[in-house]
């Protein structure tokens, strides 16, 4: 509720830039969700799983593709489109990085993880089949790639929106 509160009070401070603002707003929103939560699965989250029996991989990877999946396309998507927009908007080149970054951990997702995470999806009961292990460190290197770009492109939004005049 404070972060409400506060981005009315940003609003109002200065109508003329109200757009502007809201968009800048939502676009630390949309690549701070994305990026931190996709970073945090590589350095917290996926450590924890690898140690695990395989079987127990196949259901925690199931198990997240079910939650991580229902929001992390919207976001993933939004991210790159909302920094582009912003690029557009504002000519700030911190934002064109972002935008630069944010598309190519996109492109990775799609060619990467996607394909293994539908997979992973379909595997039919609680015992992981023969290549499930290796399959799942190819997932770990386009998982790498990919948080590690979005969290850069959120610091870079981070920078767009500290040095904006």
């Amino acid at each position: 509720m404070c972060t409400v509160f506060t981005l009315l009070a940003i609003l109002s401070a200065n109508p003329r830039s109200s757009v502007v603002d809201l968009l800048l707003f939502f676009t630390l929103a949309a690549t701070g969700f994305v990026g931190c939560a996709e970073f945090a699965s590589v350095c917290l989250v996926h450590p924890v799983i690898r140690r695990l029996p395989e079987d127990s991989q196949l259901v925690m990877e199931q198990g997240l593709l079910r939650t991580f999946g229902a929001a992390m396309p919207v976001g993933m998507t939004a991210a790159p489109i909302l920094a582009g927009i912003g690029a557009g908007t504002t000519g700030n080149a911190w934002c064109i990085a972002a935008a630069v970054v944010l598309t190519i951990a996109l492109i990775a997702t799609i060619l990467g993880n996607v394909p293994i995470n539908l997979r992973t999806f379909f595997i039919k009961g609680t015992s992981a089949p023969e290549g499930f292990i290796p399959m799942r460190r190819r997932w770990d290197i386009f998982q790498a790639i990919r948080g590690s770009l979005q969290l850069i492109g959120f610091l870079l939004v981070c920078v767009a929106v500290a040095t904006a005049p």
